[in-house]
């Protein structure tokens, strides 16, 4: 898969969230736990995959709501840093 498609990927990802949660505006503390949280998924899927007999495709759903996630926050911090 190319580098734009999961870009796009990633920005479906965005989309859902807002339409899901609304847009988030958290101090940064708060972004890294819910960050850290997603890490977390992240990690238990690749271990069921290493040896759960699960597949890569939750790890990489897991990958793809880390680096949504990351981006909300930098989102976030350029509305409060723009006036």
């Amino acid at each position: 898969m190319s580098q734009s498609a999961i870009i796009e990927e990633i920005r479906a990802e965005r989309v859902r969230q807002d339409e899901k949660w609304g847009e988030q505006n958290h101090p940064p503390f708060i972004w890294l736990v819910v960050l850290g949280e997603e890490v977390g998924e992240a990690c238990e899927a690749a271990l069921e995959a290493q040896y759960g007999g699960k597949p890569l495709a939750n790890y990489r759903a897991e990958l793809v709501q880390v680096a949504a996630v990351a981006l909300a926050a930098i989102e976030c911090l350029d509305r409060w840093e723009t006036p």
